[in-house]
């Protein structure tokens, strides 16, 4: 059923290498073609609109993959997901959109998910963007998720773009309840004239509510991007904010923090960088035999790599 493209676009996205063994959807050019439930994980069609209801019950442990794929030029497919995490349950949810434009019209992808994590639960959500082909027209992927992370629970967030997107707007928020924490981990490479726009909104509602959101970029050639990152502590939270970026040839970078509290107990703190590669860096590494391109993609690969220390913040 999957030919060489779906399978390769499957493993950029979610490293899949043949059908996961857990529950699943895959979703192709704009139609659901594959699924399966698992004991405690349903997952059934939306209703009324495309995309996939997701219901996890209380106290299950398991994976969950919803990758979207797309092969064709001109398609443009939105989608509405709706995922709830059961008390107590813990769960990998790997989502994520591959475009192969193969022609001259604009391949566009809208996901939008809907998360609940209920009491003492635990989700791990992964997502990965991605878009390759050699036909002239534009890749573009506009993500937006909102989270409801409720007493005691945790959800942990890997967002990774890195290649081959011509246009994307990347909306992420959350409202973070009594002891609840959410660990953001957002990391994002444009090159060409490609746009990028990253929307990060937390609200800490209740005591004790924790938010960490670190950010990295590079932005190469002639390509934009723009980071907006908002934390508001209603309550008696904490959060830290760090975006930092690297700004390559002719390319620009905005970061527009902000950081609101209304309790007089609320630490917040944002912390943003933007600034070349280090010439002793550069230095030091061709002086080991490597070129300065081959330097230059191993501090970047560095950069981009995942850093945050301890998931329980």
């Amino acid at each position: 059923m999957w030919n060489a493209l779906d399978r390769k676009l499957l493993k950029e996205i979610a490293d899949l290498h043949a059908l996961p063994t857990g529950a699943f959807n895959i979703r192709k050019d704009g139609e659901g073609v594959e699924r399966r439930s698992r004991p405690g994980i349903e997952i059934t069609s939306g209703k009324g609109q495309p995309g996939v209801n997701v219901v996890v019950k209380p106290g299950v442990k398991g994976t969950v993959h919803i990758p979207v794929i797309i092969t064709r030029s001109g398609l443009a497919d939105v989608v509405y997901n709706h995922i709830e995490i059961g008390a107590g349950a813990e769960i990998t949810l790997v989502a994520g959109c591959g475009i192969h434009n193969p022609g001259g019209e604009l391949s566009r992808h809208d996901g939008i998910h809907e998360i609940i994590v209920r009491s003492g639960a635990r989700l791990y959500y992964k997502e990965k963007h991605y878009g390759e082909g050699k036909g002239s027209g534009q890749r573009v992927l506009n993500p937006k998720t909102s989270m409801l992370i409720e007493r005691d629970a945790y959800a942990e967030l890997e967002l990774l773009q890195v290649r081959g997107v011509d246009d994307t707007l990347r909306i992420t928020e959350a409202q973070v309840e009594e002891g609840g924490l959410v660990n953001m981990f957002e990391r994002l490479l444009t090159d060409g004239t490609q746009n990028a726009t990253s929307e990060v909104e937390i609200k800490l509602i209740g005591d004790d509510s924790r938010a960490r959101i670190i950010s990295r970029s590079v932005a190469r050639d002639s390509s934009r991007q723009v980071f907006k990152f908002r934390l508001i502590a209603h309550g008696r939270g904490r959060g830290h904010v760090e975006c930092d970026s690297i700004i390559m040839d002719r390319a620009a970078v905005r970061s527009i923090p902000e950081v609101w509290a209304e309790n007089s107990r609320a630490e917040l703190v944002h912390e943003a960088a933007i600034g070349k590669i280090a010439g002793e860096q550069l230095v030091k590494l061709m002086s080991l035999g490597l070129t300065q391109e081959e330097a230059e993609e191993t501090i970047i690969g560095g950069f981009l790599s995942r850093t945050g220390g301890d998931s329980n913040g």
